[in-house]
């Protein structure tokens, strides 16, 4: 999922980046509103499916920016700011953003809200005009695989034999492909999939995703990245990669949980995500 973000503080900036990209996210980042303006100039590159808006830039001020991009694009914005007061929340609403945090935030929640708006914002095809928002982007197929998802039956089938997957397992390989590459976050995944906290359901997750990999032959697709989720690789490997890759995933199953990693990890990235 390639995703904008526009911050004249590199320090910010580098930790938010480091941050994202861990995470899957394919990340540019712009300095000012002049050169993020540019950026979502339709190219023939792949869309921005999210632009993270700091309102504080050298060139103009974010509130501008974020009314310019409204204007030729639907483009889902979220403004991250440290203007806390109502008022600049209530502007930044009605100017377009989809969403508004205040720094300093958890990285967590902005996480959460980044997959939040992209799952409402159906981008149009590259080079094509700019995408409009409240259309669900659906997974589709994923071809490197040769999976396809039928959302609406709730039917999945690989190399055209359909295979049959319980609610869960369904709901879960859904939510995966809707981003393929980015990590979807245990506490996220528990949220979209259980409608619950993941807080001592962890080997819950593990058995769905186990299930998953068996059922669907292909031990490599869903990676397991330790101490913070789950994503789909959207490339399938050679096959002995895939070999390499199932015992991966195999030995991947023992970081389970994970809850002691995942602490560590959360407490570095609310450092990162403050200004």
């Amino acid at each position: 999922m390639r995703l904008l973000l526009v911050e004249d503080d590199d320090r910010v900036a580098a930790a938010l980046v480091a941050v994202l990209s861990r995470h899957g996210f394919q990340v540019r980042h712009a300095r000012s509103g002049h050169e993020a303006l540019d950026a979502l100039v339709p190219d023939g590159s792949e869309p921005y499916r999210v632009v993270l808006l700091d309102l504080g830039l050298p060139d103009r001020d974010g509130f501008e920016v974020c009314s310019r991009i409204r204007a030729g694009s639907g483009v889902p914005v979220i403004m991250v700011t440290a203007r806390a007061d109502i008022r600049s929340r209530i502007h930044g609403l009605n100017l377009g953003a989809d969403d508004y945090i205040t720094k300093p935030y958890d990285m967590g929640e902005l996480l959460a809200r980044i997959h939040a708006v992209a799952r409402r914002f159906q981008p149009a095809p590259a080079g094509g005009p700019s995408g409009s928002a409240a259309v669900p982007a659906g997974p589709g197929s994923l071809e490197s695989w040769d999976i396809s998802i039928d959302r609406e039956r709730r039917r999945v089938s690989v190399a055209g034999r359909e295979v049959p997957l319980t609610r869960k397992e369904f709901d879960l390989l859904a939510l995966l492909a809707q981003s393929p590459g980015v990590v979807y976050r245990r506490e996220q995944i528990f949220s979209e999939v259980w409608r619950s906290g993941w807080e001592g359901n962890g080997r819950t997750l593990e058995v769905h995703i186990g299930s998953l990999r068996t059922k669907l032959a292909l031990p490599g697709l869903v990676e397991a990245v330790r101490g913070v989720g789950y994503r789909l690789i959207p490339q399938s490997p050679t096959p002995d990669g895939a070999k390499q890759d199932g015992a991966k995933q195999d030995g991947a199953k023992h970081d389970g949980v994970g809850q002691d990693g995942a602490g560590r990890e959360g407490t570095a990235e609310r450092e990162g995500g403050r200004p």
